[in-house]
């Protein structure tokens, strides 16, 4: 097997992991959306500095595939915002497996965040990462449900034990 390394920005980037990533405009050109190698490059460089800067280690592709994949259909994303978004939703991806101290899997992390984005943000980012994707991790450390919410709660009738 081969193992060719590109150059980009002084980092060595193994050629078959962005040729990976390359590969999956094949089924995300229905969509409207393609990337090209040097925002193939990009995004992998922004996995590699979002893995250091969280502390973790990876091997392969998985999460920029499965991010790739997970969110290609959303009435959201759109080829001028479909890079910028990816490298956005790679960094939460990584800060937040650490918030959630890895009480939540890689893929129930991504449906999540696919789920909310599409839904109740409306495709914003600001309010994946500072509302949804921050309750989530504050419900997991804190033992209860991903989907717990204190509003959820007064709406099913608990009451005040004064009234």
């Amino acid at each position: 097997m081969s193992f060719e390394l590109t150059l980009f920005n002084s980092s060595l980037i193994p050629k078959q992991t962005v040729t990976e990533i390359i590969k999956l405009n094949d089924d995300t050109a229905r969509y409207g959306l393609v990337l090209t190698e040097r925002q193939a490059i990009e995004l992998v460089e922004t996995r590699n500095q979002s893995l250091k800067a969280a502390g973790r280690i990876e091997l392969g592709n998985g999460i920029i595939d499965k991010l790739i994949n997970a969110f290609c259909d959303s009435p959201y994303i759109s080829l001028p915002n479909y890079a910028e978004t990816l490298h956005e939703l790679l960094e939460m991806f990584y800060y937040f497996k650490n918030e959630t101290i890895d009480l939540i899997s890689d893929d129930k992390l991504i449906e999540f965040m696919k789920t909310s984005f599409d839904g109740v943000c409306q495709g914003s980012l600001d309010l994946l990462s500072g509302r949804e994707l921050d309750r989530l991790a504050r419900n997991l450390r804190n033992g209860r449900a991903a989907d717990y919410s204190e509003d959820t709660e007064e709406a099913s009738g608990e009451e005040d034990d004064n009234g």
